[in-house]
């Protein structure tokens, strides 16, 4: 347990220190960097599976999940390429945004998707969520829609990942290797690439995406099988918290009033969706011990 909530702690800090990496590889531009975010990870996550000597599950890779995570490529492709846009453009914060809304929308997405049924509390949670999202969009004069593609995007992306049911490194491997070519190609094609013009620190810096892309990766996935899920739910926070913090303290984005009211509703929501999160899974736990009744 505690090596699980360890490995989670790492893994969001990792996540959430990403606003301070990216800004490193100007000048290439965003998708340049999310181009070689590509290419590399798949070398990082080929090297990490050839050391664990673990290649075993390809053969295993049916039609159907193959296209799972070929769909999971591009959508997490419009996650990357926005967020990487949104911190080297002056929009961290927003950025930040998108991940707290992103348990609302997850919450959405079973609704729709999977015909979930919401508890009355979730229902609140996602009323204040939206009120948020409409304070925002009268602050910002547009709608908030880094944040929105970015909440959307990874929302969906989970989703896929929930019908593939693949680990994280495994699934790494298939989206990038379906993605590598169309980045290679980019990466040959552009008229001005960085890679080779602003010296040996831009490269490593580069090629270094693909390190910092898998790294956490692993982490999750050491910290998903060894705690329960609702304490992986209340450590995704520090990767927004942290964010948020870096767009604030370090990057000095704009914060008037009425932003921070938007961004207090949203806090609200995810403290009330946390809640009773922990209370419904306290409740089936205690229900799971009881037990049953001996037939007369």
């Amino acid at each position: 347990m505690r090596r699980g909530v360890l490995s989670g702690v790492a893994a969001y800090v990792l996540w959430g220190l990403f606003p301070l990496y990216w800004p490193l590889l100007k000048p290439a531009g965003s998708v340049e960097i999310l181009a070689h975010r590509i290419i590399w990870s798949l070398v990082a996550v080929g090297v990490i599976l050839g050391v664990r000597r673990h290649w075993g599950w390809i053969k295993d890779l049916r039609a159907k999940r193959v296209a799972l995570l070929a769909i999971a490529a591009l959508v997490i492709t419009v996650n990357w390429g926005t967020y990487i846009y949104a911190v080297n453009s002056g929009h961290t914060i927003e950025a930040a945004l998108g991940y707290f809304i992103n348990p609302l929308v997850s919450v959405l997405l079973g609704v729709v998707v999977l015909r979930e049924r919401l508890r009355p509390w979730q229902w609140v949670a996602v009323g204040i969520g939206t009120a948020a999202v409409v304070v925002l969009a009268i602050d910002y004069g547009r709608p908030p829609w880094i944040a929105l593609t970015l909440a959307c995007s990874f929302g969906t992306y989970g989703l896929l990942k929930k019908f593939a049911s693949t680990p994280s490194a495994e699934s790494l491997a298939v989206e990038t290797a379906v993605l590598f070519l169309p980045a290679l190609a980019f990466v040959l094609l552009q008229p001005r690439p960085t890679f080779t013009g602003h010296g040996g620190s831009h490269i490593a810096l580069l090629v270094g995406a693909g390190l910092v892309t898998a790294v956490p990766l692993m982490f999750f996935n050491s910290s998903a099988t060894r705690v329960p899920l609702t304490v992986i739910g209340m450590l995704q926070y520090l990767a927004p918290i942290l964010q948020f913090a870096i767009g604030l303290l370090v990057q000095h984005e704009a914060m008037p009033a009425s932003r921070w009211i938007g961004f207090l509703l949203v806090w609200a929501a995810l403290v009330i969706l946390s809640v009773d999160a922990v209370r419904s899974a306290t409740s089936t736990r205690r229900r799971a011990r009881e037990p049953e009744p001996v037939a007369a």
